[in-house]
């Protein structure tokens, strides 16, 4: 999979346009699937998607200061989702439920303030604010819904208009308040509330009307799929009940993967089976571990990369990254992976059996904003092909040594060709490993380029693959013989 956007990408509507332009790219670089930025009407075109106003505006309606989204025009991304298609590409959505933002009408309602730290705490009586609750949509009026969102749609606010007033409402009502302890996030005594105007998944016509909606978003779009942010500030239950519905109008078929950001996996295993293992989850746990040895250098123990992960765990369920839109730099949840050690996190994540790998649009394109890094497409583009063309078939690991560890793949009927990863965060190191008998007296080269020594199989399929200090190397079966590559080596000496 390929996240196709960043958090800093231009604000000049082309990415629909780039992303089809781009398509027989990605298919040629073994990309299956693409999941795109939320395509619907924001605040505003600056808004990345996040701030969610209409779900049903797709770039169409001249609402929130343009027709356009951040990304392009409904038509171009219609356009861009069939380029893919043709080329055999899924697409997922980036589908956001949390919450709403943008509000066309102030409304007074009833609201306790409470405590930040523990939002089951009130911390004032009930009184009268003037929250942004009214969602009206007067740029596109009834097409496609006439719902109407209002104050008793919600469970809670951030802001109050009449003494602007900044602070977390709990909105009072007839069987409101946040989501049961157990259905959400316990961060914070509960975590039901996360930002702008919070949607209320207890209410029938909020259960009615986005069930409705993801129904006619997959019909309008035809996309293959669905990421759904933010799963742990909404009612598992009816993340659950959300998915198995669209299951059962559009197919076993139709992919779902959520964002739970939560590093122990005893969280993540609580809430698969809260929500009987419906859907794949995004294995954070990695992410951070990654983010740690990319931050410890020598220091990180490579042979923990894998402590408390999905991946080790329930490898079927996990989708794994290196970094993402929120773990970049100058974003909320900031946990980026320093440069030196992403081509060693991709190494994981696309030449290893375990997990659903995601191909990050910042570490391939660069990232922009305050604090820009250079994409590093080259690199990666090596570490695509060998995961297109060599990793399959059994894996064995090398994980006896704290900075230098590695694994081969041993190929398969219809790829036969193999190939051995070794790893270092610190100083040039080597592994001995099992690539197979039938490689004996054949010579592998590091497809890389990192190193330009050769290596010989001996006669029981093992060989001693070396690696650079802080680096990756990924040994195949060079394409010239035994006979000429000593002779070059000879030419060499």
């Amino acid at each position: 999979m390929m996240q196709y956007f960043e958090w800093y990408l231009d604000d000049d509507g082309q990415l629909w346009n780039r992303l089809k332009e781009d398509a027989k790219h990605l298919k040629e670089l073994g990309i299956t699937a693409v999941w795109t930025p939320p395509a619907y009407k924001g605040t505003g075109t600056n808004d990345v998607g996040y701030g969610v106003y209409d779900l049903y505006d797709l770039g169409e309606f001249d609402q929130k200061g343009a027709v356009r989204t951040k990304y392009g025009t409904k038509a171009e991304y219609l356009a861009a989702i069939e380029a893919l298609h043709a080329e055999g590409i899924s697409v997922y959505a980036d589908v956001v439920l949390n919450h709403k933002a943008g509000a066309d009408e102030t409304e007074r309602f009833l609201a306790y303030e409470v405590d930040p730290d523990n939002r089951q705490e009130k911390q004032t009586k009930s009184y009268e604010i003037e929250g942004w609750t009214k969602f009206t949509f007067p740029g596109r009026g009834d097409k496609y819904s006439d719902f109407k969102w209002s104050w008793e749609h919600f469970t809670g606010t951030d802001f109050n208009n009449e003494s602007g007033k900044e602070a977390i409402y709990m909105i009072k009502g007839l069987d409101k308040g946040w989501a049961e302890n157990e259905s959400v996030d316990s961060e914070y005594g509960n975590y039901d509330y996360l930002m702008y105007a919070d949607i209320d998944y207890s209410h029938p016509a909020v259960i009615e009307e986005v069930k409705k909606w993801a129904d006619w978003y997959i019909k309008e779009t035809g996309v293959d799929g669905f990421r759904l942010d933010a799963v742990k500030h909404i009612n598992d239950q009816f993340v659950r009940d959300f998915v198995e519905t669209i299951r059962a109008q559009h197919g076993d078929d139709f992919y779902v993967v959520g964002e739970y950001w939560k590093y122990k996996y005893g969280a993540i295993k609580e809430y698969l089976e809260a929500t009987d293992f419906t859907f794949d989850l995004f294995d954070v746990a990695l992410h951070q571990n990654f983010h740690l040895a990319s931050q410890q250098g020598k220091d990180y123990d490579l042979r923990n990369l894998f402590n408390q992960t999905l991946v080790a765990k329930n490898p079927t369920h996990a989708v794994t990254f290196v970094d993402n839109h929120d773990s970049q730099p100058a974003q909320a949840l900031q946990s980026y992976v320093e440069p030196w050690f992403t081509p060693l996190a991709y190494g994981v994540i696309l030449l290893r059996e375990q997990g659903f790998p995601c191909l990050f649009y910042g570490d391939y394109y660069g990232i922009k904003g305050p604090h820009p890094v250079e994409g590093q497409q080259t690199f990666l583009d090596k570490l695509l092909y060998l995961r297109a063309n060599h990793a399959y078939g059994e894996q064995r690991d090398y994980f006896d040594h704290g900075n230098c560890v590695g694994w081969t793949r041993l190929g398969n009927e219809e790829h036969p060709y193999g190939l051995a990863t070794v790893i270092s965060n610190s100083e040039e190191g080597f592994k001995d490993m099992y690539v197979g008998e039938q490689y004996a007296g054949q010579i592998f080269a590091d497809y890389t380029g990192n190193r330009e020594d050769k290596v010989e199989i001996g006669e029981d399929g093992n060989g001693r693959f070396p690696v650079n200090a802080g680096s990756i190397s990924v040994w195949v079966r060079d394409a010239i013989s035994p006979e000429e590559a000593f002779a070059a080596d000879a030419v060499e000496e």
